[in-house]
C-alpha cells in the first residue's frame, strides 16, 4: 500500500472523536497538541534553541484542563500571563537558558498548543458539531485539490524557496476546492438546522483556502530553518503530526474567529 494510504488509514480513528465530541475529543486534541509540541522543540533544538519543553507541556496540560470544563477565558488568560512571568524569571536564576530559549518555549505553546484547541472551543460552540466539520474539510480538501490541480496544471512555482512542488495553480486549485467543499457542507448543514446562511461556509471556505496553505507554509519555514525534511515519522508518508496537521492548526483559527468576531453564532 502506498504510505501516504496508509497514513490515512492510522489518521482515520481520529474522525471518530469529531462524532463523539465532548471530553474526548478534548483530550485527544491535547494529546495531539503535546506530540506537536515536542515535535516543534526537537526540530528547533537542531538550531541550538534550548526551549524549556517540560514547562511548556505542563501549561500546554493546564490549559486543556480549563477549557475542557466551563471555559473562563479571563482566568486562562491570567494564567498564561503568570506562566509567561515565571518563564521569564529562569534565564535570570539559570544561565543555562536565554530569553530565545524562552520565547521559543512560549511560541511553540501557542502555536502548537493554543492554534489545536480551537477544535476544541469550536466543538464547544453552539451548533459546534456541525461546525467543527469545517476546519478539516476547508483543510484537507484544499490540500487534496492543490495536489492535483499542481500536478495536471502546475507550472509557476508559488514559494520555491519553503516547498519546491507548489503552484500557483494547485493553490487556487485548492481554494476553489475549499469553497465548494464548505459550501456544499453548509448546505447539508443548513438542512439539518444550523442557522448560518450559506455564503458565510463559501466565505469561510475561502479564506481557509488561503490561510491553511499560509500554515503549511509556515511550517514548513520551520522545518527549513532547523534543517529537517519531516517533523517526524510517526505517520507513514505524512511526517509528523504537524507536518499532517499543519495547515489544519490555521484553519482552526480561522473557523473560529469567523463565528466569533463577526458573531455569526
Amino acid at each position: 500500500m502506498n504510505s501516504r494510504y496508509l497514513g490515512a488509514v492510522i489518521i482515520a480513528p481520529f474522525i471518530l472523536f469529531l462524532f463523539v465530541g465532548g471530553i474526548y475529543l478534548n483530550y485527544l486534541i491535547m494529546i495531539l497538541s503535546i506530540i506537536g509540541m515536542h515535535e516543534f522543540y526537537a526540530s528547533v533544538k537542531k538550531n541550538g534553541i534550548n526551549a524549556i519543553s517540560k514547562l511548556g507541556y505542563l501549561i500546554c496540560i493546564i490549559y486543556y484542563f480549563y477549557i475542557g470544563y466551563n471555559v473562563n477565558y479571563k482566568l486562562i488568560f491570567l494564567s498564561l500571563i503568570i506562566l509567561s512571568f515565571i518563564l521569564m524569571c529562569i534565564p535570570v536564576v539559570n544561565s543555562k537558558y536565554n530569553f530565545i530559549d524562552i520565547a521559543v518555549t512560549i511560541f511553540g505553546f501557542i502555536y502548537v498548543g493554543v492554534f489545536f484547541s480551537f477544535i476544541v472551543i469550536v466543538d464547544n460552540l453552539k451548533y459546534g458539531n456541525y461546525l467543527v466539520w469545517l476546519i478539516f474539510i476547508a483543510s484537507w480538501i484544499c490540500d487534496t485539490f492543490a495536489y492535483y490541480s499542481g500536478k495536471f496544471f502546475g507550472k509557476r512555482k508559488l514559494c520555491p524557496r519553503l516547498s519546491p512542488k507548489k503552484t500557483f495553480e494547485g493553490s487556487i486549485g485548492g481554494i476553489i476546492g475549499s469553497i465548494l467543499s464548505c459550501t456544499l457542507f453548509g448546505i447539508f448543514s443548513i438542512y439539518k438546522g444550523v442557522p448560518l446562511a450559506v455564503y458565510n461556509y463559501a466565505a469561510i471556505g475561502f479564506l481557509c483556502g488561503i490561510l491553511s496553505q499560509f500554515g503549511d507554509l509556515f511550517a514548513s519555514s520551520i522545518k527549513r530553518h532547523a534543517g529537517v525534511k519531516d517533523y517526524g515519522n510517526l505517520i507513514p508518508g505524512h511526517g509528523g503530526i504537524l507536518d499532517r496537521f499543519d495547515s489544519i492548526l490555521f484553519s482552526a483559527v480561522v473557523v473560529y474567529c469567523y463565528l466569533t468576531i463577526i458573531n455569526l453564532i
